[in-house]
């Protein structure tokens, strides 16, 4: 397994400089890392419209030096590490005391594929040399620095050719960690922002249930007492997650200089639009999310079979950094970050990348249709729009399997509240089109391979999506979102919080803990629904977790769903049951006999998404149309019995997304 990471540490070897600083690009047999410490120089970005100077490069013999006069780059070469970035008078934006075991992978060739007025693109390329030792796979780390531009922008370049051994990815990430000393203040959206623990306040507070969350117990801010700190509280999913970043509060300087991470486009992430993946966290750490397995397992790895070949650009994105004189509200430097992005979003693909593995916007294509929805058990069988479906193209597979691919672009969008859709900028190549709408059960797949070639304007029309359905409603439980967010999130332990979630209900679920307040809620006996009077935000619990029987021995649950037929009909009901996440589970389904000793169905060992102890409320969605014969079903009262099998974790388990029991037609 290999975790390919770009991070940011100091060298030991050379220890800590103001004007040397030494990065790499490491492996320790799963992980790969880009290593880098900036240096900064004094210039302010506010500046920048009044004032662009011409990019310069200086090649000397172990390093190289871009500046435009807001920002200055070195780079070690042929390595292709950054040795610095110089901004704003800060000497070092990122922590130069970070630990590592070994310099590991480096670029081994560097060459200048641009060099102007205005602009500069380096890279730094590595060929597997094919002895075994090192990861078998060609990478070319690419950095372009612009005139008039506050920041860096960054993509690398990865090449399988045919005749490399088998080899597996299950991470590929951008890390900077900046100075702890200064950045204490995180950004990752509109409501998700505070002052935050340092790695101290973690080191010596409590540890809880698995590494990653730790209850604050001295921290150098009394304001974060009894809190805890867990990275995944901070995830967000692929359509969010496009802008984060810190806050430096500099008062002896009078200024705050900020730090983001800007991914313009998701065309290069695994899984589809609402993935999940980290953004920043203590550290201070900020992310850029490649491809990760996070929230969904092994069914999202990176498989390549021996000799398969492979190539594909991941980014340009964006580090970006900016000011504000204190006199400013700070909220100003989330606010330009904000237009930035939006700027970036604006510009995409860039014009001005230089690989020819990067298709400019005239070389790529669109594809424009409506989606409409035909259920003929809704609305009289009529059409209905696909009100804000999510439409995308990726790789050719079977129907919904765009959320477990890894490997290809995907391109998605939302349509508007008339189902129609454009999906611009799309990579030359052979595509399916896949969609799903909220509100409505199942995935949809265009029937056809959709080719788009450079220039070409694809027209679909309208296409007709008919959901999972064999009868009429009986009852249902939830709401087709692939979420279980609509479910009953039960309050955090006071003693356990996150307070940046506190009276934000929609946030409820990234709370710590809740899955132990199952056996307080059913202290007697487990979940039962009457479908009759129950109120399913209030009556069912989020997640079917396993009960905790002390001692840290835990054993399978068994949820009830009660509901009344006053007649049965002959034939074959329906149960449709999706589940919005599942971990090491076996969810085993019966009708009114639970000690049958052949359950009616079976899901199987599936799930590695943890999204219970990551606070994800989804992992990968899982459906499924259960035909139930009529003999199992009686005329009066009826018991569905739902267990989850598997109990040697408090983690395993599974949310549900939505149940619907549907009677045979008349």
């Amino acid at each position: 397994m290999w975790v390919i990471r770009f991070c940011i540490a100091q060298d030991e070897k050379y220890g800590f400089d103001k004007k040397k600083r030494f990065t790499y690009f490491m492996v320790d047999g799963s992980t790969i890392m880009l290593l880098a410490l900036w240096s900064l120089r004094e210039i302010n970005s506010d500046k920048i419209a009044s004032y662009h100077p011409e990019v310069r490069l200086l090649v000397q013999n172990k390093q190289v030096i871009m500046e435009n006069g807001i920002v200055n780059v070195t780079l070690s070469k042929p390595e292709g590490t950054i040795l610095g970035i110089s901004y704003n008078g800060i000497d070092n934006v990122l922590e130069g005391r970070n630990r590592y075991y070994n310099r590991g992978i480096e670029g081994t060739r560097f060459s200048v594929i641009e060099e102007s007025e205005n602009q500069v693109e380096l890279s730094f390329s590595r060929t597997w040399d094919m002895d075994n030792s090192s990861l078998p796979l060609n990478i070319d780390k690419r950095y372009i620095f612009r005139r008039g531009s506050s920041g860096l922008y960054i993509y690398g370049i990865f090449e399988r050719p045919q005749g490399f051994p088998a080899l597996e990815i299950d991470h590929i990430r951008m890390v900077f960690k900046l100075q702890k000393d200064r950045f204490h203040y995180m950004a990752i959206a509109d409501d998700r922002q505070r002052l935050m623990p340092t790695g101290e306040d973690r080191s010596i507070g409590q540890r809880l249930d698995y590494d990653e969350a730790v209850l604050i117990t001295n921290p150098s801010n009394p304001e974060l007492q009894g809190e805890v700190d867990d990275k995944y509280q901070y995830s967000s999913q692929n359509k969010d997650n496009k802008l984060n970043g810190w806050i430096n509060f500099d008062s002896k300087a009078n200024e705050s200089v900020g730090f983001w991470m800007i991914t313009p486009s998701n065309e290069f992430r695994s899984g589809g639009p609402i993935k999940q993946g980290l953004t920043s966290h203590v550290g201070p750490t900020t992310l850029n999310i490649l491809h990760t397995t996070h929230y969904a397992g092994k069914e999202v790895t990176m498989a390549f079979q021996e000799g398969e070949p492979f190539r594909k650009v991941y980014g340009p994105v964006f580090a970006y950094l900016n000011s504000v004189s204190s006199g400013h509200d700070s909220q100003a430097l989330w606010t330009d970050a904000v237009r930035q992005l939006s700027e970036e979003i604006r510009s995409w693909p860039y014009d001005f990348v230089k690989s020819q593995d990067f298709f400019p916007p005239n070389k790529r294509g669109r594809l424009e249709g409506q989606l409409l929805v035909q259920d003929r058990h809704i609305e009289g069988g009529r059409f209905v729009y696909g009100n804000k479906a999510y439409v995308g193209l990726a790789l050719p597979g079977d129907l919904g399997s765009w959320q477990r691919q890894s490997k290809g672009y995907q391109f998605w969008t939302e349509a508007d509240n008339m189902g129609l859709f454009t999906i611009e900028n799309v990579v030359p190549g052979d595509y399916n089109l896949y969609a799903w709408v909220p509100g409505v059960l199942g995935d949809y797949k265009y029937n056809t391979t959709i080719t788009i070639t450079p220039g070409c304007v694809i027209q679909l029309g309208s296409l007709i999506f008919n959901p999972p359905r064999n009868g009429p409603t009986i009852w249902e439980i939830g709401i087709p979102d692939r979420s279980a967010a609509e479910f009953y999130v039960p309050d955090p332990y006071p003693n356990l919080i996150n307070r940046l979630y506190i009276g934000k209900p929609k946030h409820n679920f990234r709370q710590y803990g809740l899955w132990k307040r199952y056996p307080e809620l059913y202290p007697n006996q487990n979940l039962v629904y009457n479908v009759d009077v129950d109120d399913y935000s209030k009556d069912w619990f989020y997640a079917q977790v396993p009960r905790n029987i002390g001692n840290n021995t835990f054993r399978p649950t068994t949820w009830e769903i009660r509901f009344h037929l006053p007649f049965v009909i002959r034939g074959s009901y329906t149960l449709q049951l999706a589940l919005a996440a599942a971990t090491r589970s076996n969810l085993v389904v019966r009708f009114n006999n639970p000690v049958a000793i052949r359950p009616h169905f079976s899901t199987g060992s599936i799930g590695q998404d943890n999204a219970i102890a990551r606070h994800g409320i989804h992992g990968l969605y899982w459906p499924y149309s259960i035909e139930v014969p009529s003999y199992l079903l009686v005329e009066g009262n009826n018991t569905i019995y739902l267990r989850q099998a598997k109990g040697l974790s408090p983690f395993q388990g599974v949310m549900y997304d939505y149940i619907r029991f549907e009677r045979p037609e008349a």
